[in-house]
């Protein structure tokens, strides 16, 4: 009976953070979907374009990423030993930090481009794009419940990895495939 009730605790635990960040997907997409692209876009003096300076932002951001995932197998034992006093706050530093680059990035996503569905490849990197700050989102929430199952952070956290990892090839791969490793 206490298994059972402590179940039921964690999966509401789950429920907020997973409902809000449905919402959030949900509403960046219907956001996209209805604003009328600008074509304006963040751009950065030294770039050659806007498509350039989203290119290389994301590639930074999903080094970043690599240092995340790094970082989090480290702490959860998975590269053997314990993780060293440093790894922790690398982790939260380098998400903080993937975090503030990504915005730019997603400013010209949205504003700039809107959600868009003209090809797969666009397509893709649309849901991704909504999925990515939804599940980001829930991510975040979740880090603060106390009593959350063991393995909801880490699958939250592999799907925000995913996630980028997605949004990178249908979009920055895309652009150096097509117009090289120009600024």
């Amino acid at each position: 009976m206490a298994a059972t009730a402590a179940n039921n605790r964690a999966a509401v635990l789950l429920l907020v953070p997973l409902a809000v960040g449905a919402v959030v997907s949900v509403v960046l997409g219907v956001y996209g979907n209805l604003h009328t692209p600008t074509g304006v876009a963040v751009n950065v003096a030294g770039f050659s374009s806007p498509q350039s300076v989203k290119a290389w932002l994301a590639t930074v951001v999903i080094v970043l990423a690599l240092v995340q995932l790094a970082s989090a197998l480290a702490m959860y034992g998975k590269l053997g030993g314990g993780a060293p006093a440093w790894v922790a706050p690398v982790h939260r530093w380098s998400g903080r930090l993937a975090f503030l680059v990504s915005i730019p990035v997603a400013l010209h996503c949205l504003y700039a481009l809107g959600f868009q569905s003209f090809d797969t490849r666009v397509l893709l990197h649309s849901l991704l794009g909504c999925f990515f700050y939804g599940v980001f989102v829930a991510k975040m929430l979740l880090l603060r419940k106390d009593g959350a199952p063991g393995w909801s952070l880490p699958v939250l956290g592999g799907l925000v990895f995913t996630a980028l990892v997605g949004l990178w090839l249908s979009a920055s791969l895309w652009f150096f495939t097509q117009f090289g490793l120009i600024f």
